[in-house]
């Protein structure tokens, strides 16, 4: 049997409460063995923004999930030297990990935005995506259905609506889909997060406790 690894990629600037429960329940959800956070270089459509070193990304990551023995953290696009689009780091992936089945999960702030992503039809339809909706998610308001407006009829085609809690079946899994799912009630940005700490208060409530620690030790975003 194929193994089942989640791909969750992003700036992680810095990673907060929601992705971490969203990285938890996908992985219950879709009977995900290995869930490998991904921190972007420099996204390309945030090139231009004031975004943190990647190297503290990165370690923030890993503190993260230093007791999550399923979770991992791969330097894969901070190390690549050609600042990797998305579709070219999942193929490089795919290459590696043979005899696996790889889930792309992003946000849906990403997806909204994906038609403007390098190759998006060719990502889109060659790897399942696991879409995380913000919560008060309900299908056919303007997070549901109005979200894949953008999208071709053949990739509308390929939506899975889980909203309400729902889990895929295993009928899915025989080709790929684009999962829409609202399990994660906490309702968080980095933005927050990065406003909190640099008006110097205390981000324990929004991060995981080593990530707080982080921040404070090496005072990320605060006022210079």
């Amino acid at each position: 049997m194929r193994q089942r690894i989640a791909i969750y990629g992003g700036t992680f600037d810095p990673i907060h409460n929601g992705h971490w429960q969203v990285a938890k329940a996908i992985m219950n959800a879709f009977a995900i063995d290995r869930l490998l956070f991904i921190p972007a270089f420099v996204p390309p459509h945030k090139r231009g923004q004031q975004i943190s070193s990647p190297f503290h990304r990165l370690a923030m990551l890993a503190v993260a999930t230093i007791n999550e023995p399923q979770q991992f953290v791969s330097p894969i696009e901070v190390e690549a030297p050609d600042r990797p689009y998305t579709v070219q780091t999942l193929d490089r992936l795919k290459a590696e990990l043979e005899n696996s089945q790889l889930f792309f999960v992003m946000g849906a702030d990403s997806f909204r935005d994906v038609t403007t992503w390098r190759d998006h039809q060719r990502l889109l339809n060659e790897y399942d995506v696991i879409v995380a909706m913000r919560p008060g998610y309900q299908p056919g308001d303007q997070e549901g259905i109005g979200i894949a407006d953008h999208l071709s009829p053949e990739l509308q085609a390929k939506l899975v609506d889980l909203s309400g809690g729902q889990v895929p079946s295993n009928d899915n899994f025989a080709s790929p889909h684009i999962y829409l799912t609202d399990y994660v009630e906490v309702d968080v940005s980095a933005t927050d997060v990065r406003e909190i700490a640099r008006q110097g208060q205390s981000v324990a409530n929004w991060v995981p406790p080593p990530v707080a620690a982080y921040i404070e030790k090496y005072r990320l975003y605060q006022k210079s």
